[in-house]
């Protein structure tokens, strides 16, 4: 940490990279006031907010104490705010803000930047993966249909569902990105925010509220920095062995037809690691779809028998999966409880508190309190790990509305974007302290600040069933390479998509595709959608049986390759999916490459990911690259390859210690379109 003292002036530097840069004229800091409006529909915020006042922070003095270097910040001859600079004990740099004015609670920091700096994270980001040239506004919400407001699938869904959403949309911000110049910035705040990365020669960083404080932290490799990270934010586990052993097969409609659809699977050749059902608890239909009985417990009608046949699965190897999400289904037995305890969250004066989630409604359990999150994760212990659940989704994380009263006496504004945090951590002790990290699968959308320590693994959400680069398959690859970066290793997505809307409806062509990209991340899931029958299924026809048990073989073949991924993530913070900058810093194409990634050190995947397509154009970054369906060897550059429904586009680096394992995956596959 370095204070270089300016005429009218200072320049902050940490590790040699100038992170303020503060004069009269340029001042580095505004404060001010502003009153918000959150008008929520179903997850979907409408959010304004009326700037009362905006104050450049110009007038500074410096004092240095110890280690320390304090800057107070006048304006209009008071002092406003002070920074108090130091660097923490693993060398970070760790600006803490204490106001002098309690009644601004609006922030704008610019953090200095240069023209060609590129930037990425702030969380999972599906629309652009460099987020240079936009702002994003942070604030963890239904991502919206579509994300793409020229759209006729947004623009639809607007009309009618007042959810369409934007490219900033996403279940999972986080007020942290990723420099090219290799150094990290995280703001300390769960307020609504919005980083902005529109300027030259600043980044600006907004906040709702005074944060507690800035960190950032400068590497010389991207691997140091993203175990730097982790550091900070915590490490995910290791993905249980059975994972790998096959695809999850998302199946809906009671015991009998889930048997029978994996019977018919594994005779077609599937590898299949274990069924999610995710209506194990029952079904309401509405006028979205088929939607679940939210009152979590074994629903003995659409499911007889589970209570037995779940540990006959799993002596087959077969694991059966769940689902659950942090709301209690209103004038159901767990509601019940809740509400009779006071558990739940509630209006101003007390009074009850329910929350429209689309045609029925639930009360919100207030996570806040600490009697009510142990008797939360007591029912995950009881109705879901004692009963044999090998997994689940734990959905949502992102609706606690702004109105509602919490036991901590904090505002609901606040609390929301830390919201998912606190669900991940239920989920997370509750595995934990039934000794079952190590054997039990659970995966999240919603995400906020802190959740790598507790989330074992994020999906990218509900995708919509097409190829929409906004909101179909390949917005997951930018998904899981931004939340990569933030420490989120293990990522991966429904096979085929989920939200089927506005007339969309899922095809083979899709689904194949899909499947093909998914045999090439950490975990393989389908998922039937939100209106099945509209949608082709992995069982449709015999066809694509066969090509989903290809990619199964595929998929097991790199068991060893993916444990290994799984295992340094878990140790270092390395994400399976890499941007290719990850391992080819000097290369300045690296950093602009869209919609391929680097699965491990060794693989180089690029999916196909328009409809119609047979061939695919990528880049290979210098190196000696084999494709793997063809056997040629390539050293780098712009290449186009022949990609037929069966052969999506890998590689594998020549000079590889797996070399042997990769060289074999067409062998592998064995398909025959």
């Amino acid at each position: 940490m370095k204070l270089e003292k300016l005429e009218t002036g200072f320049v902050l530097t940490h590790k040699g990279q100038v992170i303020l840069r503060h004069s009269f004229d340029n001042p580095c800091l505004f404060l001010g006031a502003g009153s918000a409006n959150f008008d929520m529909y179903r997850g979907n915020f409408d959010i304004t907010d009326y700037v009362i006042e905006r104050l450049p922070m110009r007038n500074f003095a410096v004092q240095e104490v110890d280690d320390k270097i304090l800057i107070t910040f006048s304006a209009e001859g008071q002092e406003t705010i002070v920074f108090t600079a130091e660097e923490t004990a693993e060398g970070r740099l760790k600006i803490a803000f204490t106001s002098k004015k309690p009644e601004l609670n609006r922030f704008w920091l610019r953090i200095a930047a240069t023209a060609t700096e590129k930037v990425y994270g702030c969380g999972e980001q599906l629309t652009y993966f460099n987020l240079r040239g936009h702002n994003f506004p942070l604030w963890t919400s239904e991502p919206g249909v579509g994300r793409n407001k020229n759209t006729y699938i947004t623009w639809q869904a607007d009309v009618k569902d007042r959810a369409g959403g934007d490219y900033y949309n996403t279940n999972y911000p986080q007020p942290t990105y990723v420099s090219s110049d290799k150094y990290f910035a995280h703001l300390q705040t769960t307020a609504y925010a919005d980083f902005d990365f529109r300027h030259d020669d600043f980044h600006e960083l907004q906040a709702w509220e005074i944060p507690e404080y800035l960190l950032v932290d400068k590497e010389d490799s991207f691997a140091d920095l993203v175990k730097n990270i982790c550091g900070v934010f915590g490490n995910q586990p290791e993905l249980p062995d059975w994972v790998l052993d096959g695809v999850i097969l998302g199946i809906q409609g009671g015991t009998d037809i889930t048997i029978e659809k994996i019977n018919r699977a594994k005779e077609a050749g599937v590898k299949v690691a274990g069924a999610w059902c995710q209506d194990w608890q029952g079904i309401k239909m509405t006028s979205f779809g088929k939607r679940l009985q939210w009152d979590w417990q074994w629903n003995k009608e659409l499911y007889p028998d589970l209570d037995t046949k779940i540990h006959e699965l799993k002596k087959e190897g077969l694991r059966f999966l769940g689902y659950i999400n942090p709301y209690v289904l209103e004038d159901f037995p767990l509601y019940n409880e809740a509400q009779e305890k006071g558990f739940l969250a509630t209006k101003e004066d007390g009074s009850k508190y329910v929350v429209d989630f689309g045609e029925f409604y639930c009360g919100v359990v207030d996570f806040t309190n600490p009697e009510a999150f142990e008797w939360y994760k007591g029912v995950i212990k009881k109705n879901m790990i004692e009963f044999g659940l090998d997994g689940w989704m734990a959905d949502f994380g992102e609706y606690l509305p702004t109105d509602c009263y919490l036991s901590n006496g904090k505002s609901a504004e606040i609390e929301h974007n830390n919201w998912p945090t606190r669900w991940a951590q239920c989920n997370h002790e509750a595995i934990e302290e039934a000794g079952k990290t190590a054997d039990i699968l659970f995966f999240m959308r919603a995400g906020y600040t802190g959740i790598q320590g507790y989330c074992h693994t994020l999906w990218g959400g509900d995708q919509c069933v097409n190829w929409n680069i906004d909101d179909g398959m390949p917005s997951v690859i930018n998904a899981a390479l931004s939340s990569g970066l933030m420490g989120n290793g293990i990522h991966h997505s429904d096979i085929g998509g989920y939200t089927t809307l506005h007339g969309m409806k899922r095809d083979r062509e899709l689904f194949m595709r899909w499947a093909e990209f998914a045999a090439f991340t950490p975990i393989m899931r389908s998922h039937e959608g939100n209106r099945p029958a509209d949608n082709h299924q992995f069982d449709s026809d015999d066809e694509t049986l066969a090509h989903l048990a290809a990619m199964t073989r595929v998929f097991t073949h790199l068991k060893p390759y993916i444990k290994a991924l799984s295992k340094e993530n878990a140790e270092t913070g390395m994400p399976a999916q890499r941007p290719l900058f990850m391992h080819f810093e000097d290369d300045a194409e690296a950093y602009e490459v869209l919609y391929e990634y680097l699965f491990g050190r060794d693989l180089l995947v690029a999916p196909v990911y328009e409809q119609g397509a047979t061939t695919r154009k990528l880049y290979l970054p210098a190196d000696e690259w084999v494709h793997v369906w063809s056997g040629e060897t390539y050293t780098g550059g712009w290449v186009e390859v022949n990609a037929p429904i069966g052969q999506p586009p890998v590689f594998y680096r020549k000079n590889s210690a797996d070399a042997a394992l990769l060289s074999k995956i067409a062998e592998a596959a064995d398909y025959k379109a």
